[in-house]
């Protein structure tokens, strides 16, 4: 979900979904997201309305970038667990790598988390790409299971995941010295501890 923020705003003799996406969150940080229209991302890239929609189903879209391929490659990944993994580690393991990027992306990733989770506006929309990607965990839990990826088992822990995540994303947001994949590891070794049989009363 992250991309280069070095892109300048102006008139461009081309452009793609990477640099578009730039462009149009660089415009949102500025601005603030309900205050940028299409057009406005369309003229700073040089581009015409009708090409922007090439690129992205709705402004909304745009801050998530190409979030369908993150989803195929989180999907590949699990797909290639060995059976051997115990599921808990598995899906500790997923999780993490889906949220992995590069040391010199850090920043624009953090402004685009911003964007997504701090606007009121975009939080409707959130919920269609939250619910996408607890499909992801809930059919590789429902096939470890041997159960329909809709029961109940496999859908709970794709949202507690989903859980993990989100928690893990608002400190890192709040705590800059902090590292994303560390707070998702401790999330996920709480929620161990916390349900563990010897923790049971």
């Amino acid at each position: 979900m992250s991309g280069s923020e070095g892109h300048r705003l102006g008139r461009a003799r081309s452009t793609d979904a990477a640099t578009l996406g730039s462009i149009g969150l660089q415009l949102f940080i500025e601005r603030g997201f309900d205050e940028v229209t299409v057009d406005d991302i369309a003229a700073a890239a040089g581009i015409g309305r009708r090409t922007f929609f090439r690129y992205f189903p709705s402004k909304n879209d745009l801050p998530w970038g190409d979030f369908d391929a993150l989803l195929a490659m989180m999907r590949e990944y699990l797909a290639a667990v060995p059976p051997e993994i115990p599921l808990f580690d598995a899906l500790h393991d997923a999780v993490i790598e889906f949220n992995r990027f590069p040391d010199e992306e850090r920043e624009s990733h953090r402004r685009r988390m911003e964007v997504l989770l701090r606007t009121p506006t975009l939080v409707a929309h959130s919920a269609l790409r939250y619910q996408a990607w607890r499909q992801v965990i809930a059919e590789f839990v429902g096939r470890r299971l041997g159960v329909p990826p809709t029961a109940l088992q496999p859908q709970t822990i794709g949202w507690a995941c989903l859980g993990i995540s989100l928690a893990a994303y608002d400190e890192w947001l709040a705590h800059e010295d902090h590292v994303l994949t560390v707070l998702i590891d401790q999330g996920f070794t709480d929620i161990r501890a916390v349900f563990s049989p010897a923790n049971a009363h």
